[in-house]
């Protein structure tokens, strides 16, 4: 297959209803594609509490347009996956975990790179690209070290490796990350939209209305305050992927901003450094979101990177 290098090749591109699939321990799972199914597949993987819209459909037809059959989802407990409410996780589990004591975890990054290979399996996909955002791309990290029959290639964007000692989080934004999240919708996309203007990329301020929208959206879609807390303990409760990511034979991509505030761009780096002939993409004034503006680099990344499989 030989990716497109020009913005605009295709007059149209077909994007699915959304759709769902249950995986091996009957969670169901919600996904959306764009463009050919016979286009080579690329999944895209969100981040902490954020369901498969904080991908931008503007940014998934463009990589669509590049010869990709482009797969975002819900991770299960965000967006229209289900919600494990009967799992239930306290702040003291998140301490725990935190001091690097013992803590069951409900699930691990491995089982929410399963269900992405879930959605593959549903779609008679063999093989994948994959591209991760923050806590996603420590979930395509673990994928293509446990998965790598599966992995065609692989880019990940404002993560990191598990290491303790790299990637870490800005301690001013601890107080709003273990905060209840208690409320109504109001109260959410009110906290949501300040707290976005907190991590956002200095150098391509995103307007008040855009974070706005996005949290409504979030909210309208099935928000879960207890979701965001399982996703925290399996941050916490993960393993150090250095010396396993060492051994990715596939071609390999890093995207990080400088003025990352959630995960520190020595997260990117030691992720870069870890595996043989990753090419490292550090960002002036980008900080731990999406920016439109970025959309073109991030595609460029992409397609490069999957050109070399």
């Amino acid at each position: 297959m030989v990716f497109n290098s020009i913005m605009t090749t295709r007059p149209e591109i077909t994007v699915s209803e959304e759709q769902f699939t249950t995986v091996d321990d009957g969670v169901e799972i919600c996904f959306q594609t764009f463009g050919d199914p016979s286009d080579p597949a690329l999944l895209l993987v969100m981040g902490l509490g954020g369901p498969m819209t904080w991908w931008d459909p503007e940014l998934c037809t463009k990589l669509a347009d590049h010869g990709f059959f482009v797969i975002r989802y819900d991770n299960r407990d965000t967006g229209r996956s289900t919600k494990l409410k009967h799992a239930r996780v306290g702040r003291g589990d998140l301490a725990k975990a935190f001091l690097g004591r013992p803590v069951r975890a409900p699930y691990s990054l491995s089982r929410m790179g399963e269900d992405g290979l879930g959605i593959l399996d549903h779609l008679g996909i063999e093989q994948a690209h994959i591209a991760g955002v923050s806590m996603g791309g420590m979930i395509v990290q673990t994928l293509a070290v446990e998965h790598p029959e599966r992995v065609l290639s692989m880019v990940s964007i404002m993560s990191t490796t598990g290491s303790r000692k790299v990637g870490f989080l800005d301690p001013k934004l601890m107080p709003a990350m273990i905060a209840p999240r208690s409320g109504g919708r109001d109260e959410y996309v009110e906290n949501s939209a300040t707290f976005w203007q907190k991590i956002a990329s200095p150098d391509y301020p995103e307007p008040l209305q855009e974070a706005i929208d996005r949290a409504e959206v979030t909210w309208d879609r099935g928000f879960s305050a207890s979701g965001v807390v399982r996703h925290m303990l399996a941050i916490l409760t993960q393993s150090n992927r250095t010396a396993a990511l060492g051994d990715l034979t596939i071609p390999t991509a890093v995207m990080h901003g400088l003025k990352d505030r959630m995960v520190h761009v020595s997260g990117g780096r030691a992720t870069a450094r870890a595996i043989p002939g990753c090419e490292l993409v550090l960002v002036p004034g980008m900080g731990h979101d999406i920016p439109a503006a970025l959309f073109d680099q991030i595609v460029s990344v992409v397609v490069r990177t999957a050109s070399r499989a």
